[in-house]
């Protein structure tokens, strides 16, 4: 009988190596004699150590103690008369997702079993771009101004003397506003405390707007209702489940999925046009209530299903990063004040708690062409921009330049409008330079026209010829002494209409 323990019996492992590359051939500290010294040149030992101390980032601020899972959303049923986005054109069109949940207020080591808000945050990985559906368990939030945020955060934390929970800090402040009772009544109910991922819905709370390919907008919100049932713990239940074991939800999600028992959530939408949000009887785009369905009832989009787990919690969950400015043709925002703060922070804070390129790890990376002109910061790649340039305007034909079929049309608040306005338009810019030019005796013009043509000069002929245009509209004496010293002859790069009237 062969031995199983046998060396040839065992598969051929891969050598060791440094994180540069190195094979490496012992793994035990250098030594001077064996009880000596460890020497300074066992780099392996001290990359060891020094990659060691740096194996943490810092965790998130707000829903800290996270789980995570792939999935599959799929289209059941057409929505297109509202939305132009492109991975919900098509009833059986599949997109891949990943799923976070998350406590709100618990650092990582809380328990998964405690009253608390749950986050439930969705990346859509689109053939246009990630959209983040940043939400949460429940379809209101605490305040509506987002000056309120930060300090209400601080509430739910440690006390800055007792480093302990403090209810005195959180009860002071929802006293002093009122807005948060219809949160902190559903966080009080008997729903505070779900029995599981799988077993509660997901809100996206905020109002967005859809525009459909016509450009027309109407207002929406988002809800993906589980199709595994609500359930719910009372407090004795899950305290006794916290004694046990603090990662009970987690642990029912990742075994769930490995079982094959993929839980599932049913995505619809509710919709309100303009004319309805202009006489709606409070604001619908107040982050503290709810849009009664009996006016704006649900309507169905589609299907989610979580079906596969991460392979690295740390790689795939913890840096994963969502955020509401994550937006794709046909899905935006709204005028809620809350969100148009989140559409900032979100992103600002995990540039700083990942890094500047966070939208490069994998998890967060979309499955789409990326092109643009960030460069550079911590952990920076060249895999997707290579040589080319980074800035824009450019006059690079291959370079990516906007495309108006993707401008989102303008919104009419009250009688501002919200558009992206061509700041090149009704300006003057020549005006006052051809004034600045006229003060200048000849010799300081002499001395000006010839730096210009020294540097201009270095630059690609179709720049020079571009930039002399607007030297000659400020004065055509101007451009022509730069030309003269760039030895260009204007007449025989311009239309001679145009040439004529600069000579």
């Amino acid at each position: 009988m062969t031995d199983p323990t046998s060396k040839t019996n065992q598969p051929k492992c891969p050598v060791l190596t440094t994180a540069d590359g190195a094979p490496i051939g012992v793994q035990q500290a250098l030594t001077a004699g064996p009880r000596g010294p460890v020497l300074m040149q066992d780099v392996q030992l001290l990359e060891q150590m020094q990659h060691f101390n740096r194996e943490r980032i810092p965790e998130r601020v707000v829903h800290a103690k996270g789980s995570g899972a792939y999935g599959t959303f799929t289209v059941t049923k057409d929505v297109t008369k509202y939305t132009k986005a492109a991975f919900l054109n098509k009833v059986g069109k599949k997109t891949d997702v990943f799923l976070r949940f998350s406590t709100v207020a618990g650092e990582r080591g809380a328990a998964d079993a405690e009253r608390d808000v749950r986050g439930f945050a969705l990346k859509f990985y689109t053939e246009e771009g990630n959209w983040d559906m940043v939400g949460n368990n429940t379809p209101v939030f605490f305040v509506r101004d987002p000056y309120k945020f930060q300090m209400f955060i601080h509430t739910q934390k440690r006390d800055p003397k007792t480093n302990m929970r403090c209810m005195d800090m959180q009860w002071d402040f929802w006293s002093l506003c009122p807005e948060s009772l219809h949160q902190v009544t559903i966080l009080f109910s008997d729903r505070g405390i779900p029995a599981g991922f799988g077993n509660m819905n997901g809100y996206g709370s905020h109002t967005y707007s859809l525009v459909n390919a016509d450009g027309e907008r109407v207002w929406c919100k988002f809800h993906f209702k589980t199709m595994q049932g609500i359930k719910c713990l009372d407090d004795s239940v899950a305290a006794s489940m916290i004694a046990g074991d603090r990662e009970t939800h987690q642990r029912g999600l990742y075994e769930s999925i490995e079982r094959g028992e993929f839980p599932r959530w049913r995505f619809s939408i509710q919709v309100m046009t303009q004319k309805q949000a202009e006489s709606f009887r409070w604001n619908p785009f107040d982050l503290t209530k709810v849009w009664p369905h009996a006016e704006f009832p649900l309507i169905e989009v589609g299907t989610l299903e979580l079906n596969r787990n991460p392979e690295n919690y740390f790689a795939e969950v913890e840096q994963s990063s969502f955020s509401p400015s994550a937006l794709v043709p046909g899905i935006g925002p709204s005028p809620d004040k809350m969100l148009q703060a989140r559409l900032m922070s979100y992103a600002d804070a995990h540039r700083y708690r990942v890094g500047g390129n966070y939208q490069q790890l994998p998890v967060n990376r979309p499955r789409c062409p990326v092109m643009n002109y960030q460069r550079d910061g911590v952990m920076a790649t060249a895999a997707d921009y290579g040589p080319r340039p980074n800035y824009w305007p450019n006059s690079i034909v291959t370079e990516p330049k906007p495309d108006a079929q993707f401008a989102d049309p303008a919104w009419k608040l009250g009688e501002t409008i919200v558009d992206r306005f061509d700041s090149t338009v009704d300006h003057d810019d020549y005006t006052q330079v051809a004034n600045l030019y006229a003060l200048f005796d000849d010799a300081h013009r002499d001395r000006l026209t010839t730096r210009i043509a020294g540097v201009l000069g270095q630059a690609r002929q179709e720049v020079q010829m571009r930039q002399l245009c607007h030297f000659f509209r400020v004065d055509p004496d101007y451009g022509q002494r730069i030309a003269d010293k760039l030895g260009v002859n204007v007449a025989d790069f311009m239309p001679a209409d145009e040439a004529h009237a600069m000579a």
